[in-house]
């Protein structure tokens, strides 16, 4: 049975309309200025279908463990895929759902001014006002006591999430969350995997650190374990209730 998403809730956003589409694994909850919920189920299934028909030719992509190179004339999202799995050092498939929220938060951005896309605990978001992103950290102290400020001129942005303790994603590490900023929602996903990788117990933190900050492209990483917490980048952190 799949845990409840009660992480979904950490997000102030009062002032926009939220609405879930779920299209087979793909689960999103969105908030835009107003319900656009078709046309977020028209996106889902597009980049859906060019996923699968592509690993249908290519079955590696979807079982590789390591970075992989992909066809020329590979669809878009395949491309941004493989290329954060390459940065990041881990298989295509651990960006698929930062990659989704992302093509699917574009497309909604040409009908909304402000539009949050979150997929699994993997958040996209371009806002107009400055927003607060909850912590979630399963039993860490730090679980729903932080807060991430986000700053409206640092979107679009990618908000990407991954636990060794929480959930089902599968993760060689024991972090309660390896949560990594970066303008590509993909390199977010993939990113946080292998971050998340690193890290087995607190004392592994620095070393996690070190090893997000050899990923080019990302903004930014908190991690914590247990009663520890590490953050290197452009975060800015906060109690929830101050915003």
């Amino acid at each position: 049975m799949d845990q409840p998403r009660t992480y979904r809730n950490w997000i102030r956003d009062g002032d926009l309309t939220s609405f879930h589409v779920a299209v087979k694994e793909t689960d999103l909850y969105l908030r835009a200025k107003r319900n656009l919920r078709e046309e977020a189920l028209r996106a889902i299934v597009e980049y859906r279908t060019s996923l699968e028909q592509y690993i249908e030719l290519h079955p590696h992509f979807l079982t590789a463990m390591e970075p992989i190179p992909v066809a020329e004339d590979a669809p878009q999202m395949v491309r941004e895929m493989a290329e954060a799995a390459q940065r990041a050092g881990v298989g295509p498939m651990a960006a698929v759902a930062g990659a989704i929220a992302e093509g699917v938060g574009r497309e909604l951005m040409k009908l909304s001014p402000e539009v949050i896309v979150e997929n699994g605990g993997d958040i996209f978001l371009h806002i107009q006002r400055r927003r607060t992103v909850g912590v979630y950290a399963g039993d860490s102290p730090f679980s729903g006591g932080l807060a991430l400020e986000i700053e409206p001129e640092g979107t679009p942005l990618g908000i990407c999430t991954s636990s060794g303790t929480v959930g089902h994603s599968i993760s060689l590490g024991r972090a309660d969350a390896v949560i990594v900023l970066s303008p590509s929602t993909a390199l977010a996903d993939a990113a946080a995997t292998a971050t998340a990788n690193t890290v087995k117990k607190a004392s592994d933190i620095p070393n996690g650190i070190a090893f997000a900050r050899g990923i080019v492209g990302l903004r930014g990483v908190v991690i914590i374990k247990d009663d520890r917490i590490g953050v290197w980048g452009q975060v800015k952190l906060s109690s929830p209730t101050d915003v």
